[in-house]
């Protein structure tokens, strides 16, 4: 029984960083064919997947956002982390860490979005 948990602070001045980590138990991050994401919900977009990191280490971001993404992991402690650069308001939401299988066909890989922390208030605001 895999669970998620995020944490970080809440508050976050525009054009700085926001800085998230989320603690996995019950399952360890390198489990093969698995995948660690962050997702955000906000009223004006909705939910919006951010990006991941796979079992083998490797990120993927949304284009949108690569530019100011980076995703990273500590497999010592299970935990994977979120970065997200020069934010203004509109990155207000509520962050969300997700664990999920993947399958693959070809050069096409399929996502599945299993276990979802609580999600975390992350507030952009002077």
């Amino acid at each position: 029984q895999v669970q998620l948990r995020e944490s970080g602070p809440g508050l976050v001045k525009p054009s700085q960083t926001l800085s998230l980590i989320c603690t996995v138990s019950g399952g360890s991050i390198t489990t093969a064919y698995y995948y660690w994401s962050w997702i955000r919900q906000s009223p004006g977009k909705g939910l919006e997947w951010m990006g991941d990191i796979a079992y083998s280490g490797s990120t993927y971001y949304r284009p949108s956002l690569k530019s100011r993404t980076s995703i990273s992991r500590d497999t010592s402690k299970n935990q994977f982390a979120l970065q997200l650069s020069s934010v203004t308001p509109e990155d207000t939401a509520v962050y969300y860490c997700v664990s999920g299988a993947s399958t693959r066909s070809g050069a096409l890989v399929y996502r599945y979005f299993d276990v979802w922390g609580q999600g975390t208030l992350v507030t952009v605001s002077s």
